[in-house]
């Protein structure tokens, strides 16, 4: 059998099978069509009969479809809130997520004012020790005294970040006025550091003075060039000022000397030692040993020769020296 006679032969099959529920369908019908005209003729004359229980009908199916409402609507008015209560969580978690952002924002800020009144306050410290103000006239680990009237009110964020970047300004602007304090104030110690200020020799006395005298070698008068301090040979020669050694050596008459440039138009002279320990391009400090006190070159003992050159002439070291006119014998050279 071909293809073609089997595709017809399942197409008759098929047609004869539609044809069968067709008719068992209208035989179907046709059977329940006096049923369902006999029932319903029934209920019309139950209902005419008895009109109560069409009410009765009629209250219950009123009632079940009222009860479906209800259901529908306290099921439409649950979702309503849970939705509600979903976006309201939603948007107290967006608020307290906010909240939080402001509160980093606000303690950085902090944390930068702190660091900034904490260096103010080792400036206003360090100050305090450089300008030699007494003890306690500026403590700055002491709590200042604040105080006011009510009533109290609460801070909105705003205007709590507006006033820290108040403060961060004055705190900034008293820091620039600080520094060029601190500038002037650390100048004025470089200067008075360079300054001569003390005697070269420790627990000494003047044993000659600056200025005309007579020669010590017999030889007449002379111009002397500095001043004379009693010492012991070997006893430290301390550096009279801040500075930077610009000759160490031997120069006639004075014997081994040092001489110190301290960069402000002074320069000192520490002659007749008999060893120097500086060497030229030696930064020394106020006080620093710098030779041993000896007897070298045109001296009759001894000694310590302290010259001040100020911008290049010599002057008399009394006027930085502040030692008092004392009698001394001749000088030593």
């Amino acid at each position: 059998m071909t293809l073609h006679s089997y595709l017809q032969l399942a197409h008759r099959h098929a047609a004869h099978a539609a044809h069968a529920v067709q008719a068992t369908a209208v035989h179907t019908w046709e059977r329940l069509q006096p049923r369902m005209r006999r029932g319903a003729a029934t209920c019309i004359r139950t209902i005419r009969r008895n009109p109560a229980y069409a009410a009765v009908a009629l209250l219950t199916v009123g009632t079940l479809f009222g009860t479906f409402v209800q259901g529908w609507l306290r099921d439409a008015e649950f979702e309503r809130l849970k939705a509600d209560v979903v976006a309201q969580r939603d948007g107290l978690q967006a608020t307290r997520r906010e909240a939080q952002r402001e509160v980093n924002a606000l303690a950085a800020r902090l944390g930068e004012l702190q660091a900034e009144a904490n260096r103010l306050n080792a400036l206003g410290e360090r100050l305090t020790r450089v300008a030699q103000l007494g003890d306690g006239e500026f403590d700055f680990d002491k709590p200042v005294g604040i105080g006011g009237a009510g009533p109290v009110r609460d801070m909105p964020a705003g205007e709590l970040r507006t006033d820290m970047s108040a403060l961060g300004l004055q705190l900034h602007h008293a820091g620039g006025q600080l520094s060029v304090l601190e500038a002037l104030l650390f100048n004025r110690e470089l200067d008075r550091n360079a300054t001569p200020s003390r005697a070269p020799v420790a627990h000494s006395y003047i044993t000659s003075g600056f200025g005309g005298r007579a020669d010590p070698f017999g030889g007449g008068g002379q111009f002397h060039k500095g001043i004379d301090f009693d010492a012991n040979t070997g006893d430290p020669v301390l550096a009279v000022a801040d500075g930077v050694v610009t000759y160490a050596g031997v120069r006639s008459g004075y014997g081994n000397v040092i001489e110190i440039d301290h960069g402000n138009g002074y320069v000192t002279r520490y002659a007749h030692n008999s060893r120097l320990i500086g060497q030229v391009g030696d930064l020394v400090r106020r006080g620093q040993e710098i030779a041993e006190a000896g007897s070298t070159g045109r001296s009759t003992g001894a000694h310590v020769h302290f010259e001040v050159w100020e911008n290049g002439a010599v002057v008399n070291p009394r006027q930085f020296l502040g030692v008092a006119d004392a009698a001394a014998p001749a000088g030593k050279g």
